[in-house]
């Protein structure tokens, strides 16, 4: 019985550093890359073209996300320190668009990174109307 349990860690410890040693370099460090520009640390160029004239429809330049969602492609780029704006371009056989990283940046290929905000777990919350309006009752108007 404790051989059975000794053979069966020892072989779940192989297939789990097996599993791990599988993803390359290259990987990881595109997934670091895409976790920094999601954080609006590397300056990216988005270029909208159209596929049948060959023009630029938009440039867009700066510290910005891409999210691609289905038709459309949502482009979220810091401008200040608690500025940002939002562009949305919808995509169709003959509009397509490229996104360049502008400069290097340093990521580990090594050790994937995960960002922790603890932050976001508090909500900002928007109070809309008039605290006069919880205290009023429309069925005790009705009523008289």
């Amino acid at each position: 019985m404790r051989i059975k349990r000794t053979v069966l860690t020892v072989l779940t410890v192989l297939i789990t550093a097996a599993a791990a040693g599988c993803i390359n370099d290259a990987q990881i460090a595109s997934r670091n890359l895409s976790l920094a520009a999601d954080n609006f640390e590397i300056m990216r160029r988005v270029v909208f073209l159209n596929g049948i004239t060959d023009t630029y429809l938009l440039s867009i330049e700066g510290l910005c996300s891409v999210e691609d969602q289905q038709n459309q492609l949502e482009v979220t780029c810091k401008v200040d320190d608690a500025e940002y704006k939002k562009h949305f371009l919808g995509l169709s056989d003959n509009v397509t668009y490229f996104a360049e990283q502008l400069d290097g940046a340093r990521v580990s290929a090594y050790h994937y990174r995960v960002t922790f905000k603890p932050q976001a777990i508090i909500p900002d919350i928007d109070f809309r109307g008039s605290g006069e309006e919880l205290f009023e009752n429309p069925s005790e108007n009705e009523s008289r």
